[in-house]
């Protein structure tokens, strides 16, 4: 399975991170260690949404979606 997944930042709660991984327990972990630059300096993060999909294409294409001015309305009003 391929996660697309919401993460909301601890120390920072208007601070969001969408993200795509095969690995989500795994991911978060590298998350909350300050192992991925984008999100180093608003750890620990917590996962607020998550959605599976059987393909990586179909993840990645909705996380683009996610990552839109459309996406991030539609996130904003059903995923937060």
């Amino acid at each position: 399975m391929h996660y697309v997944y919401l993460l909301r930042s601890l120390t920072s709660p208007q601070e969001r991170y969408t993200g795509l991984t095969s690995d989500l327990k795994a991911r978060i972990q590298k998350h909350n260690q300050g192992g991925v630059p984008s999100t180093a300096s608003h750890k620990p993060w917590t996962l607020q949404t998550y959605l599976a999909f059987s393909t990586r294409e179909q993840a990645a294409t909705f996380e683009r979606y996610l990552k839109s001015g459309s996406g991030r309305a539609f996130a904003n009003r059903h995923l937060w």
